[in-house]
């Protein structure tokens, strides 16, 4: 039987968010990535959204581990929901499995999963696959893309790059080795898609930087920045700017106190000594001598700028004249939120600096000219673009075949589709069960569209409850029907409407003599229909209608 290396995407293709990739080979599994996405405002009351695992339950025997390529939450954070029905061992960079290690702990795994540390350029033989990490630069240190080789051949998984050739901590992109495999021949590339819309290189993050040591500079205000607690780089260059003109640092916001406290630990964060209080003693400063540093870039309403915006913080309080730096660009859908905090704090008299007004902000995804340049080093015979929407990755492919790709060696796949690589050649495969499990409190995927679409329709419209009462001696209607409006409408001020609705239910009941005889839910779905008619008639409004029939 001919040799067959196949990939399929859990998620990750389509959309920005929830990355889980499959590959197997001879029998067996590995995973790439593990990760969520956050709800749409369409999800109303969902908190998360993950992969569809099915797939992966079906064949839990046959998966030999989990490679991780960072520790954003895209990429992790649907870890502890796997590993609850997939106990495999997951391999991953020191700062990363540090991350994930206080994820585990929350939710009770942390002693039943075995997390293998690796360090960049280390080679890892799982079960038939050959497995590097090769150094990449993004928005967060230890970040790795993954060369995976069979019998077949070698193919690169990139995960999230971008080229840092001045970067805060550690080396650059290990081009040199990239090269190396290219060299040698690749057989696949699977390359991260998010920037390819925009030309040029991404820049450096030492840019942000600059500009913080400008902002820093000469100001006599209290300063407060917000920005990703993942992003450690971006972290030490504000404590860089707080040491070098005179400030303490105190730091708001639980993410932000963890992600911290582990790259301290780990020595991925240089703290000068004394620098550090506590935000209960922020107050015992000139504001000419304080920075805060807090979490809330993206303008969730429980983080901690949100709620120092809006005054529902303990400590902290927005004081006129406050500089506020908002160092991060906002993730597609959340716009609005963050609108609105910028909009308070400018109420509160803060000065706020965000992206549009300076350069505090650089990206952690490689642009076109980084595209095109891992393209270059790895000289894949065949491409697929991944994390990106469906117009990313068609650029993506557009970017492969001018550096070389031939067309009919770049495929574009769907979530759940296999793309299925032998001696013969490549081609797009069969589906395997996938989409989007939501999660809602501590119920996984026990809310689907059903659920979802009731949730719209009573957002939208309300619902209108008519209570009827039979009883089970005669058969005969006993009370009712009593009907209660909940965001629907305002019942004191529609009175004669409700009378009406009465009289459409009234109508129906009494059409039927003996209830002893008669199909309950035939009633329902008349009371339902009738008012349904006729209050869309009279409102141009269709709520939802729950009749509740109870014997006495």
């Amino acid at each position: 039987m001919a040799q067959k290396l196949k990939m399929t995407a859990l998620g990750g293709l389509n959309e920005i968010g929830k990355n889980l990739y499959v590959y197997e080979f001879a029998g067996e599994m590995l995973i790439v990535d593990c990760g969520l996405a956050f709800p749409d405002d369409e999800m109303l009351g969902i908190d998360l959204v993950i992969p569809d695992i099915t797939y992966l339950v079906k064949n839990k025997n046959r998966i030999r581990g989990i490679l991780i390529t960072h520790a954003h939450e895209d990429h992790i954070g649907a870890l502890p929901y796997v590993l609850k029905q997939i106990n495999v061992p997951i391999y991953t960079t020191k700062l990363t499995a540090a991350i994930i290690s206080n994820k585990l702990e929350e939710h009770n795994l942390l002693s039943t999963t075995k997390i293998k540390t690796v360090s960049a350029g280390d080679k890892v033989n799982i079960g038939n696959f050959k497995v590097e990490f090769i150094r990449v630069n993004h928005s967060i240190a230890d970040a790795v893309a993954i060369a995976i080789t069979t019998a077949l051949g070698t193919i690169i998984h990139t995960g999230d790059f971008k080229l840092d050739t001045t970067p805060i901590e550690g080396e650059m992109m290990d081009i040199v080795r990239l090269g190396e495999l290219g060299k040698k021949g690749v057989l696949a590339l699977f390359s991260e898609s998010t920037n390819v819309e925009r030309p040029g290189y991404t820049v450096s993050e030492r840019k942000v930087g600059e500009s913080f040591d400008a902002l820093f500079k000469d100001c006599n205000q209290r300063i407060i920045v917000t920005t990703f607690a993942s992003n450690i780089h971006r972290v030490q260059q504000i404590i860089n700017s707080a040491a070098k003109y005179g400030r303490k640092v105190a730091i708001s916001g639980r993410s932000m106190e963890n992600i911290m406290g582990v790259a301290q630990n780990l020595q991925y964060l240089d703290v000068p000594h004394n620098i550090l209080v506590d935000v209960n003693e922020i107050g015992k400063y000139p504001k000419n001598k304080i920075c805060i540093i807090t979490t809330g870039s993206q303008g969730e309403t429980m983080s901690a700028l949100y709620r120092i915006a809006f005054s529902g913080h303990k400590k902290i309080e927005i004081q006129k004249g406050d500089r506020v730096i908002i160092s991060a660009s906002p993730i597609p859908g959340n716009e609005k939120g963050i609108s609105v905090v910028i909009n308070e704090l400018f109420r509160k008299g803060a000065d706020v600096i965000y992206e549009k007004l300076a350069d505090v902000h650089v990206s952690g995804h490689a642009c076109q000219e980084e595209l095109k340049l891992m393209l270059a080093l790895t000289k894949p015979k065949y491409f697929v673009p991944i994390h990106g929407e469906y117009r990313h990755m068609r650029a993506h492919v557009e970017l492969a075949k001018m550096m070389g790709v031939a067309p009919k060696n770049a495929f574009i796949a769907d979530v759940g589709q296999s793309f299925e690589i032998t001696e013969k050649g490549a081609k797009l495969g069969a589906t395997v069960p996938s989409g989007k499990v939501m999660v809602d409190g501590l119920g996984v995927g026990d809310v689907g569209n059903v659920v979802l679409r009731d949730r719209k329709k009573l957002a939208e419209d309300g619902l209108i409850i008519v209570a009827v009462s039979i009883d089970s001696d005669t058969g005969r209607l006993a009370s009712g029907p009593d009907i209660v409006s909940r965001g629907f409408i305002y019942v004191r001020e529609a009175e004669d409407l409700m009378e009406e609705l009465t009289e459409v239910a009234t109508a129906i009941l009494q059409k039927y003599q003996d209830y002893r005889k008669v199909d309950w839910m035939t009633v329902k779905n008349l009371l339902k229909s009738s008012m349904s008619d006729f209050l869309y008639q009279k409102t141009k409004r269709s709520p939802m209608i729950l009749p509740i029939i109870l014997g006495v």
